[in-house]
């Protein structure tokens, strides 16, 4: 195939091509995050997508621009989950057999679901760069097109497409906020929405443990980052892409970083707030909203949920981290004399604050402990920060010895 490379006009080709093979997502306006950051804020909902995510636009452009003799070996990728299942769904649209590279600690749920597509998926690696060689090496053993999720025009002009849908929903937006991991969402929605206004202000959103598009673009040159664990899978590459790089130099305003506890608290938020469930890598826009990473807000603001694809275990996890992090939970160990009626007096006060105990384990026998005492450990539910340190007040005004846990 002839080289190619990302411009408007090749988004609009990519629109001409998915108008009826991946859904017009919703875009939708949010009262309650608008209250509270005084500004109109809408959600672009990826999350919606017909497998979940965004990353079916890019995977079915590159298949459907392909002539189908060039497809006849198959199509080969490596993924976390998103990208994975958008190439088996476009592959099994399209009668074109696909072999999908996933991490060994890819959640069960998106293994599943990419073989419910038809793909044959297979677990190697530690993370998603060492699934990204294996798939490599494959594909050319093999001859199958290899596609990749993010660093190619085609995948990129895919998911540019979301650019021109929230265009023509809100022609008066003023900024946009999206998340990265290698780039080409941001690269491609940033090339479709600065032809058509210069002025809309595009900020990509990155998790703190990942940055490799924010060292990138910071230092100056593309290198390897550190990867810690991260709610926001969907987003942590250790390398950002050759070709999104400079794209994303260019035309994107601003770039921030998000912390672990933020990701958590704006999934949270959305779930109660919007109803409506995301992934990490989804979440990351609102967290920088809500907390402040993005400067300078005014006008008409866009938030891209980029997916919806969390298993119920991690959703679990992150809804329990995030009611501690707001406050509503809280964990405590407290040290009190081992004496008949000292653990009633104890819920008696509680009881008092209108705080619910939500788990507690009463232990006589931990290392350290004076003889004479006991250990309680409590989590307890409350209305929030405030709350939280009203019982923290009691609790000291009657002279219990207690410690904060998280």
């Amino acid at each position: 195939m002839e080289s190619i490379h990302l411009n408007y006009e090749l988004v609009l080709e990519a629109q001409d091509r998915l108008r009826k093979r991946v859904r017009h997502t919703e875009l939708i306006s949010s009262t309650h995050f608008s209250q509270q950051l005084g500004y109109p804020l809408l959600l672009k909902c990826e999350n919606l997508q017909t497998t979940g995510a965004f990353k079916l636009r890019g995977a079915m452009n590159f298949m459907t621009a392909r002539d189908r003799s060039e497809l006849a070996q198959g199509v080969t990728a490596a993924s976390a989950g998103n990208h994975a299942q958008g190439v088996a769904y476009a592959a099994d649209l399209l009668g074109v057999p696909a072999k999908i590279f996933m991490p060994e600690s890819t959640p069960p749920q998106k293994v599943q679901a990419t073989r419910d597509l038809g793909a044959e998926v297979v677990l190697t690696g530690a993370n998603f760069d060492e699934s990204f060689a294996a798939a490599q090496a494959d594909s050319n053993l093999n001859g199958t097109v290899f596609i990749h999720p993010f660093d190619d025009p085609l995948v990129m002009a895919g998911q540019g497409t979301i650019g021109l849908e929230i265009l023509k929903d809100l022609p008066d937006i003023a900024n946009l906020l999206v998340p990265i991991g290698g780039g080409g969402l941001l690269a491609g929605i940033a090339t479709a929405i600065k032809e058509y206004n210069p002025q809309v202000r595009i900020i990509g959103v990155e998790s703190a443990a990942a940055p490799c598009m924010y060292r990138a673009v910071h230092d100056n040159q593309i290198s390897e980052v550190p990867l810690s664990t991260t709610i926001a899978d969907g987003i942590a590459v250790k390398k950002a892409g050759q070709l999104t790089t400079p794209i994303i130099q260019s035309l994107v305003d601003d770039l921030v970083l998000v912390e672990e506890e933020e990701i958590a608290l704006a999934i949270v938020a959305l779930l109660e707030k919007s109803k409506l469930l995301v992934e990490g890598a989804g979440a990351v826009p609102l967290a920088a909203l809500l907390n402040g990473r993005a400067k300078g807000i005014r006008g008409k603001t866009v938030c891209l949920l980029s997916g919806g694809n969390i298993d119920v275990r991690t959703l679990a996890l992150v809804v329990e981290r995030g009611l501690l992090a707001a406050g509503r939970y809280l964990k405590l160990r407290i040290e009190m004399q081992d004496t008949p009626g000292a653990l009633a007096n104890l819920a008696t006060d509680l009881a008092f604050t209108r705080a619910n105990i939500h788990d507690i384990t009463h232990d006589r026998r931990t290392k350290g402990l004076v003889m004479g005492t006991t250990a309680v450990q409590l989590l307890l539910e409350t209305r929030g920060q405030d709350h939280a340190n009203q019982v923290l007040a009691l609790l000291a005004k009657r002279g219990y010895s207690v410690t904060t846990e998280q």
